[in-house]
């Protein structure tokens, strides 16, 4: 059974349809990435899986549970968390003091301190742990969120172009987190633009266009895929 499915879902803004009839399937323990230009509809799309927007029709089923009409924290408290493309850290506390906010409700005190420090070294910032957030590197916010997401050891993670402003060994980096994360049982959906980054982590592909599913398989299908190519450059409006 997929973790994350959609079935016939629709979202119209006015007169634009900019979420057409999407049948999608997420299967558990994939890494699934979402791309296409512009326009394309991939952030409505993410925003109706977690509850920002809700669809005119159609279905969004979590865990063979139907959650179209759920609130977000409802969502959250399935097993989805989220980590947005611009950081949502809390820039004047210390970066130990952010994974402390984030695991403080869902670890026991007594190895608060421990889950903390392993955090810390898997997200490569055990050395900046007492460093202000906001005077972090970019990448390091990014990585810094994505612990902040991982806390909550969901069983869904959602990526928005989780790799956005990082250098080339930053974005190979943040690949190697997430391979590592789903080693470890964890399903991951990203939208990304990094055509290297989608190569390193994922699974399956799927291709976005003016709202709808254009294409889908693996990267080397998808890559090879002139009308694919041909939405990219312009020279497509299928």
């Amino acid at each position: 059974m997929a973790i994350l499915e959609t079935r016939q879902l629709n979202k119209r803004f006015g007169g634009l349809h900019v979420t057409g009839n999407v049948d999608f399937a997420l299967q558990p323990g994939e890494m699934h990435c979402l791309i296409g230009p512009n326009g394309a509809g991939k952030s409505t799309f993410f925003k109706l899986i977690l509850g920002e927007h809700l669809s005119d029709s159609g279905q969004i089923l979590y865990d063979g549970a139907d959650i179209t009409r759920a609130k977000p924290f409802e969502r959250i408290r399935r097993g989805i968390s989220v980590k947005f493309q611009v950081p949502g850290i809390f820039r004047e506390l210390s970066t130990r003091q952010n994974l402390t906010i984030a695991l403080q409700h869902h670890v026991s005190p007594q190895v608060l301190s421990e889950e903390i420090d392993r955090l810390l070294e898997f997200l490569k910032l055990a050395d900046d742990r007492d460093k202000q957030a906001g005077n972090l590197s970019h990448g390091q916010k990014q990585w810094l969120e994505i612990g902040m997401a991982v806390a909550l050891k969901p069983q869904l993670l959602l990526l928005d172009e989780p790799t956005a402003g990082m250098t080339p060994d930053e974005t190979y980096a943040t690949g190697a987190m997430l391979q590592d994360l789903n080693r470890a049982g964890m399903t991951v959906l990203a939208v990304e633009h990094d055509m290297a980054f989608v190569r390193q982590i994922a699974h399956q592909v799927t291709v976005l266009h003016l709202g709808k599913i254009f294409a889908q398989g693996t990267i080397d299908e998808i890559v090879a895929d002139e009308r694919v190519a041909a939405i990219y450059l312009g020279e497509s409006d299928a």
